[in-house]
């Protein structure tokens, strides 16, 4: 494609906002044609920016004669309708996670991007992160050997005001949804079961939602690998983000970023720093990157990094992960993928 790609992004949201100043300030080969949101005070905040085209109608953006690719942010129910409509209008798409809840709307939307020939990238940003990637680069080349056991942490800082749980899909859906991929990603194999056990620990209100702050997730993979998740929505000192692939030949782990690597000792104690406190902070490269790989696959027409199978497959564990919960059993993730 010659010259900048020329985008368009439906919600201003704190991820809409962070991939407008991404596109913005940070890749090179891209312009904002126009933002929309329902919220004046996003309008006002995409025109400091220095978007000329604000609206309130995701359907301008989609339809502007003038954008190649739509970056999707609204809330997730809205994802497969502006992935389908964007798909039939002959734009590439920039989807937020997760695509759907639903397998047979995520396959819709990724008939519709098939038919028409454009390309489909989902924000799983942490396979972006440059800590992840390289482990997965030792996965890849075979520096660990065959992987034997998977270990990711994932813990909030603080868990999300209630009125959002209601709506977020719950815990496997909303948060485990980035470990899921990250899983298939590190090990390079698919999930082909899961087991869970789970409870609300940090506030109980949130069973009245069907939902849990607290969980641990064994994977069964493909390749023979074990993989192990632990999720808290609350965990005091920081946002807690841990990834150790163990394998024949050897290990590699990744551990927390924090804002400096200095290290205090004297007569009392050993200390270093806290873990960077949220996603913002501590994937603040990977998003960089991430948007960055998403122009480049159409600017050079290679395959998207990450397509509609991976998000397909991070639903379908997610799918799995509940019913396990909710039937205290192992699931098979075919009974999943063919049970729609």
């Amino acid at each position: 494609m010659a010259g900048k790609i020329r985008t368009g992004i439906i919600g201003l949201g704190r991820i809409g906002q962070i991939h407008l100043a991404n596109l913005l300030f940070h890749t090179h080969n891209a312009e904002v044609v126009i933002a929309s949101d329902i919220s004046p005070k996003a309008h006002d905040y995409a025109r400091d920016m220095g978007v000329k085209q604000v609206t309130a109608d995701a359907a301008e953006v989609i339809r502007h004669p003038e954008v190649d690719a739509v970056i999707i942010c609204a809330p997730t129910p809205q994802h497969v309708p502006y992935t389908i409509e964007a798909a039939n209008a002959g734009k590439h798409v920039f989807c937020e996670k997760p695509l759907d809840v639903s397998l047979p709307s995520i396959r819709s939307a990724a008939e519709a991007v098939e038919k028409n020939g454009v390309k489909l990238m989902l924000g799983f940003n942490r396979r972006f992160d440059p800590n992840f990637a390289r482990v997965r680069s030792l996965v890849s080349n075979n520096t660990i050997g065959d992987p034997h056991i998977l270990r990711i942490t994932s813990r909030d800082p603080a868990p999300p005001p209630l009125e959002y749980v209601k709506v977020s899909g719950g815990l496997f859906l909303d948060m485990s949804i980035h470990d899921f991929d990250m899983a298939r990603f590190i090990t390079g194999s698919e999930v082909k079961e899961v087991f869970v056990k789970g409870d609300a620990l940090i506030d109980p209100q949130i069973r009245q939602y069907h939902d849990i702050d607290t969980a641990v997730i064994v994977l069964t993979f493909e390749n023979g690998a074990i993989g192990v998740i632990d999720n808290s929505r609350k965990a005091v000192y920081g946002y807690d983000q841990r990834l150790e692939i163990f394998g024949s030949k050897g290990m590699a782990k990744a551990e927390n970023n924090t804002p400096d690597n200095v290290i205090v000792h004297n007569n009392e104690t050993v200390q270093t720093a806290l873990p960077l406190h949220f996603f913002l902070e501590r994937y603040e490269k990977a998003y960089r990157i991430g948007m960055q790989a998403f122009l480049d696959c159409i600017e050079n027409d290679s395959p998207s990094p990450v397509g509609a199978h991976d998000g397909l497959m991070a639903t379908a564990i997610g799918l799995a992960a509940g019913l396990s919960l909710k039937e205290n059993r192992l699931v098979k993730l075919d009974e999943i993928l063919n049970g729609d």
